[in-house]
């Protein structure tokens, strides 16, 4: 019997469940972001929400926990710097899950997770090279 089973194992084992959910929310806080399956989509999702509640207090220790599985340190910082203030003022739901139809080759369900504020990207403006 399988009764109270919180999490679904995505038919891989421990370490490739890991290993995948870790690079998936690297490429979310990274592109802000991502197309895959509904069902890794979910279980990303829960990793992604916890991490952006543990970053809105930036500390020493929350940056460690979050280094645990962000081992891309502009990421890391990007996550604290960037996308964690954005959510001051909101208790949860950092994210949404927008379906987007089936794959061609199996018909898994696809959908785009993605954050629900975006940051503001800074505009860098070129100066001109002036020829004489």
């Amino acid at each position: 019997m399988k009764h109270r089973i919180g999490f679904n194992a995505l038919s891989r084992n421990a370490a490739h469940r890991k290993a995948m959910k870790r690079n998936m929310v690297t490429s979310l806080f990274r592109y802000e972001r991502i197309e895959t399956t509904k069902a890794k989509a979910l279980e990303v999702r829960r990793m992604a929400e916890k991490m952006i509640t543990r970053a809105k207090n930036d500390s020493v220790h929350n940056r460690r926990q979050i280094a645990r599985d962000i081992s891309d340190k502009a990421v890391l910082n990007k996550l604290f710097t960037e996308i964690a203030p954005l959510f001051t003022e909101r208790n949860g739901g950092y994210t949404r899950v927008l379906k987007t139809g089936n794959r061609l080759g199996d018909a898994a369900e696809m959908v785009i997770l993605e954050l629900v504020e975006k940051p503001v990207k800074k505009e860098t403006k070129k100066k001109a090279a002036k020829k004489d």
